[in-house]
This record gives structure tokens, sequence and C-alpha cells, in this order.
């Protein structure tokens, strides 16, 4: 049996759905990650011929879990009617969270020790938090300790007007504490490293957004994506990050936002920062005889891998090319591709590196370059550019979608792999059933 995975029982993917993603707006938006996870989940779960606590099991991927909601994964089970009995966790790896459940369910089944789990991803960063600076932590810290009334005046002196500037959240989160690079800026890095144009990048969001557009013009969402509605009654059908009206020309006059004033990294060739949830329901042959389950797919295998922060675009080129070659497969042996649009120049350099003689070489231990993906074959209905891409959720959506994408398209072997903030990658391989 090969290491890593592929001995023990089959696991297959039954059903999944997600939420509309919606972009942030400079406010809290309309739904917590809980929120969102309950609004797809439950028409998943109606729509299922066994009930709730039939599960053996919930796994969910957050990032930024919100104080109201801690171990988001047990309240959604509860707020899911999937009983009190009901084990649940949640697990972060940054932008791999999503697939790091589906992983984390599919070894669970595989080795024996469960039979049938809900797994997904649920992340809105529309409600990243506020936080203090840490002058003003430690200002509160002297504050509240103080003892007697002089010793409170004195702190009082010490209160400054910035102080009370908070924070967003999500951009902390979002920088590298090794490097003190933000994700934006290792675009920068590997776009260098690889040659990848401005031009090369604004054409490639350009595609994204046509991409998505088509997708739902022809209907093809209409059975993954649930509707949502708010608590106003507001109703959310649709993604709504795609911009049908862009041009090249209008990517080409934003302004660079990471590396004034010569990077290629724009608002427009990057990922949008958004809300939404995804679920996937897995299960083994025994749960699928039990329940009269018609799978979709099976999840043949997943690897993770690890690389420099600064680097950490490169990273589905490590994890997708050591899956594959553990399996004995080449590039072109996989039908179908979704790799998570952190940024263009991020995709592109990935691509660059795999057809690069010395990068193959020496980084992935290659006799010869990876090969090309037909551009036919990657994203075909769109990716986070024009999607967006809650950090905690997008590697859940793209194994789902990909599976959707394979069985309408009659693909047979399909690959889903993201880059990971903090410097990982993360790959799953699913073949349709």
């Amino acid at each position: 049996t090969p290491a890593g995975g592929g001995g023990g029982r089959p696991v297959y993917l039954v059903d999944g759905a997600r939420t509309p993603f919606l972009r942030a707006r400079g406010k809290p938006g309309p739904f917590t990650p809980v929120d969102l996870a309950v609004q797809c989940g439950r028409p998943l779960l109606m729509r299922q011929p066994f009930a709730p606590n039939a599960f053996d099991g919930v796994v969910l991927g957050c990032v930024n879990v919100i104080a109201d909601e801690m171990n988001p994964a047990r309240v959604a089970a509860l707020r899911l009617g999937m009983g009190a009995a009901m084990p649940a966790y949640t697990v972060q790896i940054n932008c791999g969270s999503g697939m790091q459940s589906i992983d984390s369910a599919f070894r669970t089944i595989e080795s024996g020790k469960a039979d049938l789990l809900l797994a997904g991803g649920a992340e809105s960063l529309s409600h990243a938090p506020l936080v203090l600076r840490q002058e003003a932590v430690e200002w509160f810290g002297r504050f509240a300790t103080a003892k007697s009334a002089w010793q409170k005046t004195s702190a009082l002196g010490d209160l400054r007007p910035g102080m009370a500037r908070p924070v967003v959240g999500l951009e902390r989160g979002l920088t590298d504490p090794i490097t003190d690079l933000n994700m934006g800026q290792t675009a920068e890095v590997i776009g260098h490293l690889f040659g990848i144009s401005r031009e090369a990048a604004d054409g490639y969001a350009l595609e994204s957004h046509r991409r998505l557009a088509r997708a739902q013009d022809e209907g093809w969402l209409a059975g993954e994506v649930i509707p949502a509605i708010a608590r106003d009654g507001t109703l959310y059908e649709a993604d709504d990050g795609v911009r049908r009206e862009t041009t090249l020309d209008k990517l080409a006059g934003l302004k660079p936002v990471f590396e004034r004033p010569y990077g290629k990294v724009t608002p427009g060739n990057s990922s949008q920062i958004t809300d939404g949830a995804s679920w996937v329901v897995l299960a083994s042959e025994a749960a699928v005889e039990r329940h009269g389950l018609e799978p979709l797919a099976r999840i043949v295998d997943s690897e993770w891998s690890a690389l420099d922060p600064e680097i950490m675009g490169l990273g589905p080129t490590l994890c997708a090319t050591a899956l594959l070659k553990r399996r004995a497969l080449g590039c072109a042996d996989v039908d179908l591709w979704e790799l998570n649009e952190a940024f263009a120049a991020q995709v592109l350099a990935c691509l660059a590196a795999w057809q690069d003689a010395d990068y193959c070489r020496d980084v992935l231990g290659l006799d010869a370059p990876f090969g090309a993906v037909a551009h036919d074959r990657l994203n075909v209905d769109g990716g986070a550019i024009s999607l967006g891409h809650p950090v905690g959720t997008s590697g859940n959506r793209i194994v789902l979608h990909l599976v959707n994408a394979m069985r309408r398209l009659g693909h047979r072997r399909g690959l889903a792999t993201e880059c990971i903030g903090g410097g990982q990658g993360g790959a799953m391989l699913v073949e349709t059933v």
C-alpha cells in the first residue's frame, strides 16, 4: 500500500452544498460563520434519506472563529438538529481548513472508525474582529489593576487618543508573523521569480469572472449553491463577487495594492474578502448500502506539504506533485483541476513552476518538467478571484465543485489543491463513480 493513503476502506462523497459567497462590504455581513453553515446545512440534511442524528460526527473548518461561536462545528451541529450526542470539532489550517475537514473525515472513515460524517467549512470574513493595539491592551491592564485612586488617576494620564483606534484583525491575520509579509506580498515574490506579467495576471482575472458568469447563466451551479435568507428576510441567491462588466482596460487601471508603484498584484487580480460556507457528506460502503445512497465520487488520497512562508503560493506544486507521484500518475492523468485562486500571479506562478525544468528537478525531485496544466481543464467555472475566498471554506468548495464539474463534463479523475498562508499546501485526488 502506498504511504499516505489508499489502503483502507473506500470513502465516497455522496452529496454537498454551499451558500452563495457574499462580498464583505466594510461592515459585518448578514451571517456569522455558524449562520452560514446552517443556511446550507439544513436543506442539505433535509434531502438525505436518513435522519440528521444518523451521522457519526461533524468536522468544520473555520479560521476567524467569533467569540459567540467557540467550536463552531458543535454549535452548527446543534442548530442543525443533529442531536446532543453528536460529536463535533473544528479544524484550522488557514486557507486549507475546509479541505482539512474533508481529509479528517476521509481518514476516519477509511480507518473504520466511522461510516457517515459531515465535513464543511464556514467563514464570515466581514465579522473579523477589531482588536486593540498592544499599547492600549497594556494600558487597560494597568488601569484595571490600579488599586488606589491616585494610581487610577495616574494611569488615566497615560491614555492617548491613538489607543482607541482599533486594528482590523483580518489585516493582522493575513500577515505572516515569521516573514512579516502579507499574503499579497508573497504573491508578488513568486510572480517576480517566475516572470508573471501584470497583463497575464489581469487576463487570468478577467477569464475567472467570465467563467463564473457563464456558469451562473447556464445554471451549472444550481444544485450546488443553496440560497441563503437573512434574519431581515433578504434573499441571497448567487455569488455576488462576479464583475460581469469588467474589461482588461478596467483591470489595467487599478493600482498595485501591496507593492507600490511597481507591483503586479491589484484588487482586481486578487481573491475577494468574502463570507460563505460549504458542506459535503462522506460515507463508507456500509453507509451507502444501509441508506441507499448514490455516491458522486470517491476520495482517493490527499497530501499536505510545507515550504518557506515567503513563497507560500507555490505550495500546490509540492503537495499535488507528491500526491500524483505516490499514485504513479502524471500531469496528463488528471482530467480536471481546481487550484484555488488566492491571486492570479500565484496561480500563474504555479503553472510556470510545473513547466520549469530547474524547479522540477531541484525542488520537486522530477527528472523532467511536471507538465502544462491545460487552460480548459483548470478552474473551469471561475474561482476565488470572481467568487471570493472565505478562508476556512474555500478548500471545501473546490472539492465539492470539482466533483460536480467532473460529472457535468464527463471526466473521471480530478485534483483540488490550494496554497496555505504560513507556507503550506494541500491537495486531494478524487474520482467520479
